[in-house]
């Protein structure tokens, strides 16, 4: 049976780098209300404040994290977004005459 490998375009979905930057809205949102002391005895217009603040901050997060991974998206080819991936992707790329399979190489195939 053949293995399936999955193509640039199936890893980088919308939808999971929309869940991304909502998840790391969310982090940061609790983030600022358990500093703000939200979870404490405060007065209620210290806990407005903290909830405006943890809304402002995690708003600002997840338009930061949709900007940084557009803008990596961008450094990907295009004409790549389609072929499998099939090793770590910022390895260089192997030679003709070292891998095994190559055509002319003198290694035998294990």
């Amino acid at each position: 049976m053949t293995e399936h490998k999955p193509s640039r375009r199936d890893l980088l979905r919308p939808v999971q780098l929309l869940a991304l930057a909502f998840g790391a809205a969310v982090f940061a949102g609790i983030v600022t209300l358990v500093t703000m002391g939200f979870f404490q005895n405060r007065t209620s217009d210290e806990g407005t404040r903290a909830i405006v603040v943890a809304l402002v901050v995690a708003g600002i997060t997840f338009i930061a994290v949709l900007v940084i991974v557009a803008l990596l998206l961008l450094a990907v080819d295009p004409a790549q977004i389609a072929k499998p991936v099939d090793r770590a992707v910022l390895l260089d790329p192997e030679p003709e005459s070292d891998r095994p399979d190559a055509p002319g190489s003198d290694t035998p195939k294990p």
